[in-house]
């Protein structure tokens, strides 16, 4: 591709608004599409201009002044049937002022309005013209933009980009006449300049043939950049894994429970991917309670039984800990012990540790974010399991890789409770295999969900009391800790002494993110225990907290929170036999979002119907999270939209990788320049 002449110096101030919106080139103004159109290839005369609607009217000035009391610009114009407007402006620069002078002709565009004046049109876009001027020969595209950068100046760097840039086609013909696209310059050249005559409904919608051209080449380049990722980690070398079985039915004759088929089946997957030569790349996703775990614990004993080291990375303390009391008691009968490392652990232990991880002594560990420091070394490392891996960015999960054996890359198994809608998977996890735990073990009970107005706190409060002195537990969770200064929330502080005072009969901890480990730890055992009747706590027990008798959840402020969490939240309790209950405490005035949250989550107890929701809610930029760093997320297409073309954009990805590796070449450097970083963790 050619590059544009005239493109802004680096540095310059139009190159600074243009990197504002991800603009570096030429080629990135050829897909910066219209947000909608304007028309101004007609005019209308001001006798048919109808109130209401958008119009552009050619007229001659016949007055401007400043008007007071409210300074403002006021221009009384003539059309050429004699027919007079107005049109105003509140805010204005001397220089408009100087474009009204009287007899100068100029075309107005705009929304049109009865007024004080009669009819009038209010801050109208203006252009000086002279008599007989040609109209435009197609629609006026808006673009999207930034301060500082205007409407005439994008048109103008656009222009020059479609002039002076190749628009090649990469597709095959064969391909195109297929899927029954039109070829890639048509589609551009009809969304940048579309004919009068256009569909505005079809250009709206963003349904015409051109809109489909561009969406699915979009989705075929994120298919495209992810499975060469994927491709590309197959190339690399994997200490293989095979079956000895000798620890992995040890472990399954002492569990105190069997397997699901669901877990049996994720449990095959991940050890075919073990034995082979080259790196699993795998998502074990499952809702709240699915036993994620338990196949995790799997994967890492076929590490160890084969005498190489496996890792399970968290990202909380608490969440880490419980990983490895669980682990520490599947294990142990077996002979095997772990090595626990988190922030908070006392340097002599730590050191201990890590130095029992150095030699190999050690095969296994269990740690926050503490795994991935300088200091410790996995000689041996063979398996990487990243829990909850959307908390953790792309150089994290990177980072625990490059642990592994000298010229070999670890397995990775990354796990999610939240679960991932189809479309979404297809599309944004494209380099990931994905095993899928949908069925929960038997015994887990229904959890009710109440919807309870802030207003009624005194009876939650009863509520809780009763339950607590029957024998139950409970948790009360705050979206804060301390009292905030712009938000008139209730927080874990304010809370936790509300609590105190009115519950003096029950006994009640406080759990956040700012106390030390070892406060963490002390205070979550003795809720476990039984020890204390309420904990109050922030969302650090959003995942992983298993307390069997906790059968009441209060959540404070629920309009506040996103559905996955609320979903999270939720799956602390209902772990034992008792009826479990789930209140949603919220405060008005609610948005429509969280209405519309607050209903999912009343309606619905399937994860992944609350996370197609969820989807559909907030977008899958949000969705993926931390996962989106380096990741290109979709412009156009929108995933329910455009969810027909998912399907045949992953098998032309199939077709062109296997068969036309310079058509996959023209479409990266055409969307992605540069920026093809996507060999990620």
């Amino acid at each position: 591709m050619s590059a544009a002449r005239g493109w802004p110096a680096r540095g310059s101030r139009q190159a600074e608004l243009l990197a504002k919106l991800d603009i570096h080139r030429p080629e990135d103004l050829v897909i910066h599409l219209p947000l909608r159109y304007e028309d101004e290839t007609r005019l209308t005369p001001v006798a048919q201009a109808l109130p209401g609607q958008t119009a552009q009217i050619e007229a001659v000035t016949l007055s401007c002044e400043i008007a007071q009391p409210r300074r403002q610009l006021l221009a009384r114009l003539r059309d050429a049937a004699g027919d007079e407007i107005v049109a105003r402006w509140i805010n204005f620069y001397p220089s408009l002022q100087r474009q009204l002078t009287p007899g100068r002709r100029v075309r107005l565009f705009g929304e049109v309005r009865g007024g004080f004046f009669g009819i009038e049109m209010v801050h109208p876009r203006l252009r000086p013209v002279e008599e007989g001027e040609p109209l435009p020969r197609a629609l006026t595209p808006v673009y999207p933009t930034t301060a500082g950068l205007t409407q005439t100046a994008l048109r103008g760097l656009v222009e020059e980009a479609l002039e002076n840039t190749a628009l090649d086609d990469p597709l095959p013909a064969e391909m195109r006449h297929r899927l029954a696209l039109p070829g890639f310059a048509e589609a551009i050249h009809s969304l940048h300049r579309p004919p009068p005559d256009a569909a505005p409904a079809a250009l709206a919608a963003r349904a015409s043939p051109a809109w489909r051209r561009i969406k699915f080449e979009e989705l075929l380049v994120q298919q495209l950049s992810l499975r060469r990722a994927y491709n590309a980690r197959r190339a690399h070398e994997a200490v293989s894994l095979p079956p000895l079985r000798a620890l992995t039915d040890a472990l399954h004759a002492h569990l105190p429970f069997s397997l699901t088929a669901a877990q049996r089946r994720a449990v095959e997957e991940i050890a075919a991917d073990l034995a082979a030569p080259h790196p699993m790349q795998r998502l074990l996703q499952g809702d709240v309670g699915s036993g994620k775990t338990v196949v995790a614990a799997c994967a890492m004993l076929r590490a160890a039984e084969n005498g190489w080291q496996a890792a399970l990375m968290a990202p909380t303390e608490i969440l880490a800990e419980q990983h490895y009391r669980k682990l520490t008691a599947w294990f142990a009968p077996l002979g095997l012990d772990i090595v626990w490392l988190s922030g908070g652990r006392r340097k002599r232990e730590r050191e201990a540790g890590l130095t029992r991880l150095r030699s190999g002594e050690c095969l296994l560990a269990v740690g926050t974010h503490a795994l991935i420091e300088d200091p410790v070394d996995l000689p041996r490392l063979a398996l990487a399991v990243v829990d909850e891996q959307h908390r953790f960015g792309v150089r994290q999960r990177l980072a625990l890789r490059e642990k592994g054996a000298t010229g070999m890359r670890p397995h990775m198994l990354m796990m999610s409770a939240t679960p991932i809608p189809r479309t979404l998977a297809m599309t944004h996890y494209a380099d990931l295999d994905v095993s899928v735990l949908d069925e929960l073990p038997p015994g887990r009970t229904p959890v009710r969900t109440r919807l309870v107005s802030a207003a009624r706190r005194g009876e939650i409060v009863a509520r809780l009391k009763a339950a607590c002195l029957e024998g139950r537990q409970a948790y009360w969770v705050c979206p804060l800790i301390e009292e905030s200064e712009t938000l008139q929330l209730q927080t874990a502080l304010e809370t936790w002494e509300a609590l105190k005072a009115a519950l003096p009969e029950l006994r009640i901890g406080l759990l956040h993110g700012r106390l030390k480990s070892g406060e963490k730890a002390a205070t979550m055992a003795a809720f476990a225990a039984g020890d204390l009747h309420v904990l109050v706590a922030t969302t650090v027990i959003e995942v992983g907290v298993d307390v069997p008798r906790a059968s009441l959840m209060v959540i404070e402020h629920a309009e506040r929170f996103g559905l996955a969490q609320l979903h999270q939240l939720r799956g602390r309790v209902g772990r034992g036999a008792a009826q479990s209950s789930c209140v949603l405490m919220y405060a008005q005035p609610l948005s429509a979002t969280a209405r519309a949250r607050l209903k999912v989550i009343y309606g619905q107890s399937d994860g992944f119907a609350i996370a197609r929701e969820d989807l559909r809610i907030r977008g899958p930029g949000e969705f993926v999270g931390a996962r989106q760093s380096g990741l290109p997320l979709l412009r156009y297409a929108d995933l329910e939209a455009d969810a027909d073309m998912i399907e045949p954009a992953r098998q032309a990805a199939e077709e062109l990788l296997a068969g036309a590796p310079e058509a996959v070449d023209g479409l990266l450097a055409r969307w992605l320049g540069g920026r093809e970083g996507l060999l990620r963790a």
